[in-house]
């Protein structure tokens, strides 16, 4: 599997999948989550409302992942994940790396071959940018094996310059 560190606009990424750093409700918001609805148009907030009224009726929890359509975006899906919030009093990298394991998982499901990932619960949730990077590269990584038949490319598109020189220095490690 190739990785890849690669600024930019996660909107106009052309992988087969980008992946979502949604809330709960999948109904959009602001940071990624508002950026990625806001360009894929409402075929995204459609399916995310069908979401709501079949499987997901009391919202995504947290470190879980689901794919929709990408609407008018580049990519072809998006899946979408709930990050946690960062918290000093209790260890929430599990669910973390469960966002990006389970975001790979949901994009082989649906076939594609490669996918794009923002630093999920490294803005607002307040997740140390050094740590997230981390976390998001090491579990691609362990989950590579599990979808290697399907994902060749994992593209990291952190936003500032700071996240690129974390997420550069984990994926060159």
């Amino acid at each position: 599997m190739d990785i890849v560190v690669r600024a930019g606009d996660i909107t106009q990424e052309t992988t087969e999948a980008i992946v979502n750093a949604a809330n709960s409700s999948l109904l959009g918001g602001g940071g990624v989550d508002g950026a990625i609805h806001r360009a894929g148009g409402p075929e995204i907030l459609a399916a995310c409302r069908a979401l709501r009224e079949s499987e997901l009726p009391d919202g995504l929890p947290a470190g879980r992942a689901v794919a929709t359509t990408a609407g008018r975006l580049p990519a072809r899906w998006v899946v979408h994940t709930v990050g946690p919030v960062h918290s000093r009093r209790e260890d929430r990298s599990a669910t973390l790396a469960s966002c990006y394991r389970e975001s790979l998982r949901a994009a082989a499901e649906v076939g594609a071959r490669s996918i794009a990932f923002p630093a999920i619960s490294a803005g607002v949730y307040g997740w140390p940018m050094d740590d997230a990077a981390r976390i998001a590269v090491q579990t691609v990584r362990e989950t590579a094996d599990e979808v290697a038949e399907t994902i060749g490319t994992v593209v990291f598109v952190p936003f500032g310059e700071e996240a690129e020189r974390a997420f550069h220095r984990w994926a060159e490690a």
